[in-house]
């Protein structure tokens, strides 16, 4: 039997020398070569190749033992042996050649006989066989007209199918077809025939009655289409807000879950948490307000789509809204560091009590090396512990400085306050000055005719900046806003309130743009101050209904 032709690979395609094993048959036995020389050489293997040329063998080798060697391979079509020890081997499949390429290189013996005539080398190679060369050839031939069958299958099923064919113009079908082009479901067949007429020409001075009449009907959908239209985008308009308000709830859900996380990592309970439940509870977290802000990035995409186109250009903010924006930089920046503060506070108290807990051990324990590992984690620990301690002190005086720095502004927007407010008094003492001098007699008023035409001029021109009509829709809706706003707030409300509620629906906005729109209408807002000093607070209220009543 041949040991392991069956289950060797291809011939040779590794760079490593293949080992080779003793072959032994009923009446020969093949010796492999020395592994250290290099594999037999072969020609390029022509397309299909089902027959080997088998050179060197020994010149009392029959055809019987030729078939036995190699009938191990695979199942022989045909042999035809030369008288010149060498012989084609056909097999019925192309992989047999591959296991047939592994004899190459065997030196065969006859029985036991050491003559020359009874031993050779053995050279396996592709054979060009006219026979497998046709057969390949046909095969492939087979493959073609297949794909070629199956390609066209294809595009016969991907063709668009022929439209129908269109009867031609008489006045039996024409009085079926204005029957038709009444009717809803039959309308678009309908229209394609009256297309295809009035395109053929079957319009003329005798058919321009019917036709006009056909034409008619088909105008007569146009009410329909546009009733479906608008039902249509009903139904899309309730789907946005069904799907907004999902959207909301969502969000709102998510919000309780952060809360849930916030607290957790907020309280003293988080000491009481294992290594391994805090590590999974601040994945959770970050998690959840990723998706959270995700999901709030979706809402506020949704809410610019909605909205009206608004201008990019931004008006320059007065120096008391810089101030405000500042006061409130440096609140949120107070806050951030109470909480880091408050963490590596009850980080600090979670390390005492594992140095407390190590202590114990320590005490307990015997001085083995378990001992000197528990010293190195606890010279670690206080080490750690130590810089905790550090950069608790920074943080401490850091948030002294900011606070500091928050006094300072707050002193700052007290003082420009007050400036403001004597500002504006002065003015209008100069206003009530004005005036008095306008009642004056005439002879006063020709002698400073210059200075009150120039005055007046003046106050003309600041009439039509400030008290001029509104410029754009997107003011008219923030005049109907502010005010439901002010009239559901009978006792007025400052201007930061304001500016909260409508940035929710609008966050370009700015309340210095609010104000200058009050302020342009006084006949509908006006402002009131109360307190004095520090304590002083400027509040809006909507007049429109008394200025109409006293209109």
């Amino acid at each position: 039997m041949m040991a392991g032709i069956t289950l060797v690979p291809p011939h040779p395609v590794a760079e490593l020398p293949v080992i080779k094993e003793i072959i032994h048959c009923k009446s020969c036995t093949l010796f492999p070569q020395n592994p250290n020389l290099p594999p037999p050489s072969t020609r390029e293997r022509p397309p299909g190749c089902k027959t080997v040329f088998v050179g060197g063998l020994p010149e009392n080798a029959t055809e019987e033992i030729v078939k036995e060697v190699f009938d191990q391979c695979g199942e022989i079509v045909a042999i035809r042996k030369s008288k010149k020890n060498f012989c084609h081997i056909r097999y019925i499949e192309e992989f047999m050649v591959d296991k047939a390429l592994y004899l190459s290189g065997y030196r065969m013996r006859i029985g036991s006989s050491t003559d020359k005539k009874d031993s050779g080398r053995i050279h396996v190679d592709f054979a060009q066989a006219r026979d497998d060369l046709y057969e390949w050839e046909c095969k492939q031939r087979l493959l073609a007209r297949e794909e070629r069958h199956r390609r066209k299958i294809h595009e016969e099923r991907l063709r668009p199918p022929s439209p129908p064919p269109i009867m031609h113009y008489s006045e039996h079908e024409a009085a079926l077809l204005a029957e038709k082009l009444k009717e809803d479901n039959k309308f678009s067949e309908a229209s394609a025939v009256l297309f295809t007429w009035v395109d053929r020409g079957e319009v003329n001075r005798r058919t321009a009655n019917h036709f006009y009449s056909m034409i008619q009907s088909a105008n007569s959908h146009v009410r329909r289409l546009m009733n479906e239209k608008a039902q249509h985008e009903e139904e899309m308009e309730l789907a946005k807000e069904h799907f907004k308000n999902s959207l909301l709830a969502i969000l709102t859900q998510f919000e309780q879950i952060t809360a849930v996380f916030t607290a957790a990592t907020r309280q003293k309970a988080w000491d009481h948490f294992s290594k391994a439940q805090r590590k999974n509870i601040d994945i959770w977290r970050k998690q959840c307000e990723e998706l959270r802000n995700a999901h709030s990035e979706e809402i506020m995409g949704i809410r610019r789509e909605e909205e009206m186109e608004m201008s990019d250009e931004d008006l320059e903010e007065n120096p008391c809204k810089k101030i405000r924006m500042e006061d409130t930089v440096l609140s949120a920046q107070s806050c951030a560091l109470r909480e880091e503060n408050d963490s590596l506070r009850w980080q600090l108290d979670a390390y005492r009590n594992e140095v407390e807990l190590l202590k114990k051990e320590q005490g307990k324990a015997y001085r083995t090396e378990e001992d000197h590992t528990q010293e190195q984690q606890l010279h670690f620990l206080q080490h750690t512990m130590q810089n905790m301690q550090q950069q608790l002190l920074r943080l401490q005086e850091e948030l002294k400085g900011k606070e500091l720095e928050l006094e300072q502004a707050r002193d700052e927007q007290r003082y420009l306050e007050g400036e403001v407010l004597s500002l504006r008094e002065k003015l209008l003492n100069a206003m009530e000055s004005v005036d008095l001098m306008n009642h004056n007699s005439e002879g006063l008023e020709k002698g400073v005719n210059g200075t009150a035409a120039l005055y007046q001029h003046r106050e003309k021109n600041n009439e039509t900046v400030i008290w001029g009509p509104l410029r754009s829709e997107k003011e008219a809706l923030l005049l109907g806003i502010i005010s439901t706003f002010l009239h559901v707030h009978p006792f007025g409300a400052n201007i930061e309130y304001l500016w909260s509620y409508i940035q929710r629906l609008d966050t370009k906005i700015s309340a210095s743009e609010l104000e200058r729109l009050m302020v342009r209408l006084p006949n509908m807002f006006k402002q009131e101050f109360s307190g004095v000093g520090a304590t002083l607070e400027k509040r809006w209220k909507f007049c429109g209904f008394e200025a109409l009543k006293l209109a």
